[in-house]
């Protein structure tokens, strides 16, 4: 896989950089490190960058719910307002517009229950895919981070203690001269 790869050009360049003598610490060129970043960007897979669009289709989902619910609200109040020619068919056409309100509520209710349901659904299998990616890429990227900087550590207590041996011989060839 494409990441793997641009993970490990990261590890070689991490291992190849000039340390900063006395800190823990290695110069790379950040234009390079950059590129990379942007490589894997463009690699990761494809639930990550569609989390943007679940959330606006959330959205417009529910935007369009509500509109409907408006726009059956205002038709129900207009065939209301048309009927109220005389007593009889007032009466009925209110209890006609309270059934059809009570009925546009539960309808509007079941849709948005079934939109938050299906959005809940697909931000589950999202989080799981994330969680998937997390931990085939980032796990492995960060003890591979933690196996070089103890690697590095490591040679920078070998040199430390081969320059303590050569500032004790440089002591004892002196003492040796007087």
């Amino acid at each position: 896989m494409k990441v793997l790869e641009l993970l490990d050009e990261l590890d070689e360049i991490i291992e190849v950089a000039s340390g900063v003598p006395l800190v823990k610490k290695v110069m790379v060129d950040p234009e390079e490190i950059k590129d990379i970043v942007r490589e894997i960007r463009l690699e990761l897979p494809d639930e990550i960058q569609q989390a943007q669009w679940i959330k606006n289709e959330r959205q417009r989902i529910l935007d369009e719910a509500k509109a409907e619910y408006e726009n059956i609200l205002a038709d129900a109040q207009a065939k209301a307002d048309a009927l109220v020619e005389s007593d009889e068919i007032t009466v009925r056409a209110k209890a006609k517009a309270d059934e059809i309100l009570r009925v546009t509520k539960e309808n509007a209710q079941v849709m948005k229950m079934s939109i938050l349901d299906y959005t809940d659904n697909m931000l589950y299998n999202l989080q799981e895919k994330v969680d998937q990616v997390y931990a085939s890429f980032f796990t492995d990227m960060y003890d591979n981070l933690q196996a070089t900087f103890e690697k590095v550590n490591m040679n920078i207590a070998t040199s430390r203690n081969e320059v303590k041996d050569q500032i004790y011989k440089a002591q004892e060839n002196r003492e040796d001269r007087q």
